[in-house]
């Protein structure tokens, strides 16, 4: 995905519409409020992405209870097309990007045709489900992809994927193929610009709410180094702290889940913002990427009469008569600045005034 000045800012509504539709267009609305660049969903046909026997995460436990399954939870958020096409009409009516992340085959070939969206974003737990990624790659969109749970290797592995199916390979795809299609990738210039114009890795850390002490905002560097990729960080601590210092830390894409109020029943509303606190973070992250401006050390158009008044030039420390030399005793550094540089001092010691001078004046 092709990086700018700009972090794209990511309001994740995700399934804090509780499976209505109408909480989700308000949720829509806040993000708009807040100043967002994306409204983001989720996508998936309950059935088809979870087994009826699969558990629930702690905080999934501790946020709905341990009575229903997985299976019955996730399946009371679930949204339908006609819903979907209804948010992204909300979406485009008020301004801003739709976005929703795909967790089975055919709700990304849903929102890749029939909506459509301009970006795919890959789900930290799908990160291995390599039938997923090639098919999103395929899709020629950009992808984003978070990384919550994976390591290196697992990132590496995913990107084979996309790289497998950027290049258009006529080959049957699997583990060699992929591994020799980044390869290739990493190989050539041309491989590496794709690969680069094209995804986006999330640093992400899949806890809800996630502590502090297990963020580590410094792999972003870690992944921007290993990958050669934009970089950015998908949050889920409380508050926005962490998110403004990503985006410090160099995050173009900032991606942080808000509801309208944490007190919902729901799985993810807890580590969610509220919309005052989405609207104060995406205020902070627009002063930061701002003060990060430019790189080059140089002097700023508001600092040069700072500079007069607060630097320091040469001048007589006491009166000196015409023919007196200068010593220590005679010559001084004083504000303002804009007369002769301190840096004069040891030329001058011991050569003799051409004129008289006051105590204070600027030496010539």
């Amino acid at each position: 995905m092709a990086t700018t000045d700009r972090v794209l800012i990511i309001a994740e509504a995700g399934v804090n519409h509780n499976g209505r539709v109408e909480l989700a267009l308000r949720l829509i609305d806040a993000a708009v409020a807040a100043g967002a660049d994306v409204v983001k969903f989720q996508t998936f046909n309950t059935a088809k992405v979870i087994a009826r026997h699969a558990p629930k995460a702690q905080y999934q436990r501790e946020t709905c209870g341990a009575e229903e399954s997985q299976f019955e939870m996730v399946r009371k958020l679930e949204l339908d097309a006609a819903a979907f096409h209804r948010l992204a009409g909300h979406c485009t009516a008020c301004g801003i990007e739709f976005l929703s992340t795909p967790f089975d085959p055919d709700s990304l070939d849903f929102l890749v045709r029939e909506l459509p969206v301009r970006r795919l974003k890959i789900p930290s737990g799908e990160i291995t489900n390599a039938p997923l990624l090639l098919q999103a790659a395929r899709s020629g969109l950009p992808l984003i992809v978070s990384t919550g749970m994976a390591t290196l290797g697992d990132i590496e592995e995913a990107l084979g994927v996309i790289a497998f199916g950027l290049s258009g390979a006529g080959t049957a795809p699997g583990r060699a193929a992929f591994a020799e299609a980044y390869a290739e990738a990493c190989r050539t210039p041309g491989g590496r610009a794709r690969l680069a114009a094209t995804v986006t890795l999330l640093h992400c850390t899949s806890e809800y709410p996630a502590p502090l002490h297990e963020v580590n905002l410094r792999a972003m560097a870690t992944l921007s180094q290993a990958f050669g990729l934009p970089v950015g960080y998908s949050d889920h601590t409380e508050g926005i702290t962490v998110p403004v210092a990503a985006t410090a830390l160099g995050a173009r894409v900032i991606e942080k889940h808000y509801t309208l109020d944490r007190t919902l029943p729901g799985p993810d509303h807890r580590a969610s913002l509220e919309p005052a606190d989405l609207k104060a973070m995406v205020t902070a992250i627009r002063a930061t990427e701002q003060a990060l401006g430019s790189p080059v050390k140089s002097l700023q158009p508001g600092e040069a009469d700072t500079r007069r008044v607060a630097r320091k030039s040469l001048v007589a420390a006491a009166p000196m008569p015409a023919g007196t030399l200068f010593s220590p005793e005679t010559l001084t550094a004083k504000r303002p600045g804009g007369g002769r540089s301190p840096f004069d001092t040891w030329a001058l010691l011991g050569q003799p005034a051409s004129r008289a001078y006051v105590a204070d004046e600027p030496i010539d």
